[in-house]
């Protein structure tokens, strides 16, 4: 795992006097010898040390975290000079993302305007109202830093450094009211909160004042109640994380989760350090004995102890990976598991609060219910498009006020409110793209407006609609989805406009129109009729096509995507011979959309909403026949699991009913093998008979449903097996009693 973040050390010393404060009241006692500012020489070392792994490992971005004891005890000249150094270093090399932890007392503007310069994002510490705050976070005289806080934050809540305000950091104290903490931190606006468990080991366990072990878990999960009730409106990492490893995504913290760690610690003599939270554990827990004039950053990253922490789930005690919650869990932070005699190789500490908040949490979020769509595919088409539509509002609210978002939402209201437009705005969420283009939106992946803004003007020209929008284009190819590529004289801002069935977009370097003359390049989409009465869209042209495992082909020639037409209704006549139950079924995939792949890369599902597949440019039609109802099955169970709850997430059901599926959609793809059917057959069987052994509940309505479905398909394929070898057996026979 390459390291990506610096934990930077450039003051040892605080002007708070927390009693929970890991540097200066745990274990580890080295801050008493190290200096109490960093050098400019070491600064220098540092930074040129990050810079050459940066460059070594081509990394294309790292993050610098600016710590102490309290950072902003440097002065805000010094700060200058720390954050035009490094940036002055590492930026020609990567993109630094510049961070800084600080209890927010001093914060003024003349630091804000340093942090402004550099885009410092800044994170304060705050562990919620007056009376939460002060029973840990005092000044040295025992006086309430509450008030200085709350100046500091809304100081950088003024508009003038609002985009540095990156969140606030609580510390966990279950003798505080937890609706309250969260509520005196949310009317604060933070983009973001994160609610820290207290470092603690075996040796030195965190206090449970009413003896529960679970009573950080339940804490935690009133303010999840209370996040939730708000509509989550302030990002909460820990909440999110669970959220995420519930659903299959990654961890969004070290404190949980499995991923490796990618984080180095420098103090402020130069010394390299492993995670700051192993102070809490002994007294030179976090050592290494490297330090910048000697070592580095590659040389650190192979210390054995950096080395324990990305190891994942061969890191954790066999009691974690027995455990049913280890991906969310993650074993907790590396730190809390320690304990004299057996080091980091326990469980965490909070163990039972770990699981209980997991389980807690995936129990919030399950639905039980029984969806329509697992007992009838258009019903589940139905929820593909409904959850798109509801991605739409939820995307364009994370980008209000940013250039070009809340033209492309009012254009959307207008054409989906409008029921003579209604129907053209349902064709292009049913896209399977669109779907694709709107989840990068969601994590981040896509920024811009641009996908929506073109999905919005294709519905406007198909239904003939007014409409004008401007975005940012990214590339002098506009592509309208469904329809066709328009070919712009040059890339970047373009004002578009629909009028009368007729678009025309104005850039920098010229104006085009469609339909235009003979000079207007437009390259339309094809479709292809295919037997059984389908048309199915050939996309070879939509930027955002490629969300599939291999790579997607260049458009298409006349030639080559005449022959690929060809190919597509040979395999579709094939199919219409088949018999019409397995082509109806539930598991029969309803294709509307095939793009062409790579030559060689077979036929394959990629990252995209119901309907569509990818294609190897030189398919054999037998292939795709082949193929089509493992594929098929695969796309219904990740389209259901999209719209409806199949299990209480985090537990063995759903990946049992995922195996069962997946062998029956195997034993589907081997038909006229009958070893490689028969083994995937009994492995489906296996996986049914242990799903029928899980304790009642960890399949909602749905997934019970699905169970029954699968158990029945399963029987049905044994039956066809049985009659296939009883009828080779009496073709074997007949064959001998001729001879």
């Amino acid at each position: 795992m390459k390291l990506q973040q610096l934990v930077l050390k450039i003051h040892s010393r605080c002007d708070l006097a927390c009693d929970h404060c890991y540097v200066y009241e745990h274990a580890d006692q080295s801050w008493k010898s190290r200096p109490t500012l960093i050098s400019e020489e070491t600064l220098g070392k540092v930074a040129r040390r990050f810079a050459d792994y940066a460059r070594e490992e081509k990394l294309s971005s790292v993050s610098v975290i600016l710590h102490g004891g309290e950072p902003l005890l440097v002065g805000p000249a010094r700060m200058r000079n720390i954050c035009a150094e490094l940036d002055r270093v590492i930026t020609p090399v990567t993109a630094l993302d510049l961070r800084i932890h600080t209890n927010g007392v001093r914060l003024n503007t003349r630091y804000l305007d340093v942090f402004k310069e550099f885009d410092v994002k800044v994170s304060i510490s705050l562990d919620g109202d007056r009376a939460a705050n002060d029973r840990h976070r005092r000044d040295r005289r025992g006086r309430s830093s509450h008030e200085r806080v709350l100046r500091a934050i809304e100081l950088l809540r003024t508009p003038e450094y609002r985009h540095l305000y990156s969140g606030l950091l609580c510390t966990v104290d279950v003798a505080n009211d937890p609706v309250a903490v969260h509520d005196a931190l949310a009317t604060l606006h933070p983009p973001r909160v994160d609610y820290l468990l207290p470092h603690s080991t075996w040796d030195s366990p965190p206090p449970r004042p009413d003896g529960s072990p679970t009573a950080y878990a339940d804490w935690l999960l009133k303010i999840f109640d209370r996040w939730d009730e708000q509509g989550r409106s302030v990002g909460v990492r820990t909440f999110e994380s669970v959220l995420s490893t519930l659903r299959g995504g990654p961890p969004l913290t070290e404190a949980m989760g499995l991923a490796p760690s990618d984080l180095a610690v420098v103090e402020t003599d130069g010394s390299f350090e492993q995670a700051d939270s192993l102070k809490t554990a002994y007294d030179g827990a976090p050592s290494t004995g490297y330090d910048v004039d000697g070592h580095t950053f590659a040389e650190f990253a192979r210390h054995p102890g950096v080395r324990a922490r990305q190891l994942g789930l061969a890191g954790v005690s066999a009691t974690c990976r027995r455990c049913p919650v280890i991906e969310s869990c993650g074993g907790g932070l590396y730190a809390h598991r320690y304990s004299t005699g057996h080091g980091f190789a326990n469980p965490s500490v909070f163990c039972a609060d770990l699981k209980a908040f997991v389980d807690g949490v995936a129990e919030r979020i399950t639905d039980h219910t029984l969806s329509p769509a697992v007992r009838d595919r258009h019903e589940l088409g139905y929820a593909q498009g409904e959850l798109v539509r509801t991605l739409v509002p939820v995307v364009t609210a994370r980008h209000t006020g940013e250039p070009g978002w809340d033209a492309v939402w009012r254009a959307f209201l207008a054409l989906d409110g409008d029921p003579a437009t209604a129907p053209y705005v349902d064709e292009i969420l049913a896209h399977p793209y669109l779907h694709t283009a709107l989840n990068h939106c969601l994590h981040g992946r896509l920024t811009e407006p641009a996908p929506l803004a073109r999905a919005i003007t294709a519905a406007a020209l198909r239904a003939g609609a007014d409409l004008t929008l401007s975005w940012d284009q990214p590339d002098r190819d506009l592509h309208l989805p469904t329809l066709g590529t328009l070919r712009l004289p040059g890339a970047g801002p373009v004002d578009v406009s629909v009028t009368a069935g007729e678009l025309r977009v104005r850039t920098r370097a010229g104006t085009v129109s469609f339909p235009g003359d003979e000079h207007t390049s437009w390259r339309p989409l094809r479709t292809a009729a295919v037997a059984g009465g389908g048309l199915l869209l050939l996309d070879d042209a939509d930027p955002l096509r490629d969300c599939y495992p291999v790579p997607v082909a260049a458009p298409l020639g006349p030639s080559d995507l005449a022959m690929f037409t060809k190919r597509l209704r040979g395999a579709y006549e094939l199919l219409a011979e088949q018999d019409p139950g397995e082509r109806s079924g539930g598991n029969a995939p309803t294709l509307t959309t095939v793009t062409p792949l790579a030559a060689g890369t077979g036929v394959r599902l990629g990252a995209h909403g119901l309907g569509a597949i990818g294609l190897a440019v030189d398919f054999e039609p037998e292939d795709l026949v082949r193929e089509l109802p493992r594929a098929g099955r695969l796309a219904r169970l990740r389209a259901l699991r999209e719209t409806a709850d199949l299990n209480v997430p985090g537990n063995r059901a759903g990946r049992l009913l995922d195996e069962a599926s997946g062998e029956l959609g195997n034993a589907a793809y081997w038909a006229d093998e009958h070893g490689e059917r028969d083994a995937a057959l009994e492995r489906a069987g296996r996986a049914l008979d242990l799903l029928a052994a899980r304790p009642a509940g960890e399949l909602t309505a749905t997934g019970a449903v699905l169970a029954a479905e699968l158990r029945a398909d399963l029987k049905q394929a044994r039956t066809k097996t049985q009659t296939r070898t009883q009828a080779h057996v009496t073709r074997a026979g007949q064959a001998s009693d001729h001879d």
